[in-house]
């Protein structure tokens, strides 16, 4: 079967590849940045990532403290920096540098290249007493690294309604993506973002989306949204996590993923290799928003809005 790949045109009119395949987050996260905590297996699932056929899309960010496996393997792949699309963020609940732009000279000189494709605040808790700026200043330091062209694409993650509307009311450059989490079983972070980035033409990116997979109990196997992707998985010879994603991409929304599996690495590359119906994308949203919300990440601050998750 020939290899197709599909890719979302931003707001901007740049071109993103439609999944994102080495999230170097979560499973790859660690506590300091040392030669004692590099991880050569992460090395070697990022170039072997960048041996698959198309654009790979990776996922960094400051706070994974990753930036020098990642430049190990751009150092060591054949592939031309045009057919890699590198994704960053900026920390800023927990301040590691200065600021966006002295972040992400950082980044580049530790990762080996002039620039990333997309350039994120990782968060929206911003303050002039932790931070030294403000968000809008934030925004503003996010918007000269888009003209400089160190940025080609820039955006947030992690935010809500109201934090958007604060950076579309100084904005001169609109944030391109909000990348956050988002599955079957939590399909609005925070109330109503779903909908607002649509009407907004901001794209939405899932982290977690295989959430619902990856914390599925024994006593899981038997509800009506697990049932029904076993069935889907079977029809489309496919794995429970491929129509997952597919059902993520089909809501207009950009999954990013990852794995040490290299056959998983491959699978999420040629996601694009069959579909789902309007019937059965319809059908996993309704199953998935019968479940109670599956939140990993962010408890604190946005647990209490729980019960808005699963609305649409």
């Amino acid at each position: 079967m020939p290899f197709n790949q599909q890719f979302i045109t931003l707001n901007n009119g740049n071109k993103i590849p439609a999944i994102a395949i080495i999230g170097t987050g979560t499973r790859w996260y660690k506590e300091e940045e040392t030669d004692a905590t590099f991880s050569n297996s992460l090395v070697e699932q990022i170039v072997y990532a960048l041996k698959l056929p198309g654009i790979i899309h990776i996922d960094a960010a400051e706070i994974y403290r990753t930036y020098p496996e990642v430049g190990k393997a751009l150092s060591l792949t054949e592939k031309p920096r045009n057919e890699i699309f590198l994704t960053d963020k900026y920390s800023t609940q927990i301040k590691v540098s200065e600021s966006p732009a002295v972040g992400l000279d950082i980044a580049l000189k530790k990762m080996g290249t002039d620039y990333v494709d997309l350039y994120l605040l990782h968060s929206p808790f911003v303050s002039k007493e932790t931070n030294g700026f403000t968000l809008e200043e934030a925004w503003k330091d996010m918007e000269q690294l888009y003209r400089s062209g160190k940025a080609k694409n820039i955006g947030v993650s992690n935010f809500a309604m109201k934090d958007l509307e604060r950076i579309l009311k100084v904005a001169e450059i609109r944030p391109q993506v909000n990348q956050i989490e988002f599955s079957p079983f939590l399909q609005n972070q925070t109330p109503g973002i779903y909908k607002f980035c649509q009407e907004n033409d901001i794209l939405l990116e899932a982290y977690s989306p295989l959430g619902p997979l990856q914390k599925r109990t024994t006593k899981d196997e038997s509800l009506p949204f697990f049932e029904y992707v076993k069935e889907l998985s079977e029809k489309y010879i496919k794995s429970e996590a491929q129509i997952t994603l597919r059902w993520v991409t089909r809501r207009g929304v950009l999954p990013v993923t990852t794995s040490s599996k290299p056959q998983r690495i491959s699978d999420a590359q040629n996601l694009f290799s069959f579909d789902l119906t309007d019937e059965e994308v319809n059908q996993i949203t309704e199953l998935g928003l019968e479940h109670e919300p599956l939140r990993l990440y962010w408890n604190k601050v946005y647990d209490k809005y729980n019960y808005a998750a699963q609305k649409v």
